[in-house]
């Protein structure tokens, strides 16, 4: 199954996540298919940079967000 999902970048107890669409049976840091946007968590207040387009194809694709990026997406209204 393709996800829609947060791939952890940043330092030790820094962290910066990168919205992307990767396999589910990858690991979390792993391969991905697509980088779709940015959240960095640390900001105030928290920033999120997305490509709604790309995320709205490929939702109509069959790709699941999981619920952290379901939160964050409903947030930019993108959902």
């Amino acid at each position: 199954m393709v996800k829609i999902r947060l791939r952890r970048m940043g330092a030790k107890k820094a962290p910066f996540y990168r919205i992307v669409v990767a396999d589910s049976r990858y690991p979390r840091d792993g391969r991905f298919i697509e980088e779709l946007g940015t959240y960095d968590p640390k900001a105030d207040p928290s920033a999120v940079k997305v490509d709604a387009d790309k995320v709205r194809e490929w939702i109509k694709n069959g790709a699941q967000p999981t619920e952290t990026v379901r939160t964050l997406l409903k947030k930019e209204n993108i959902l």
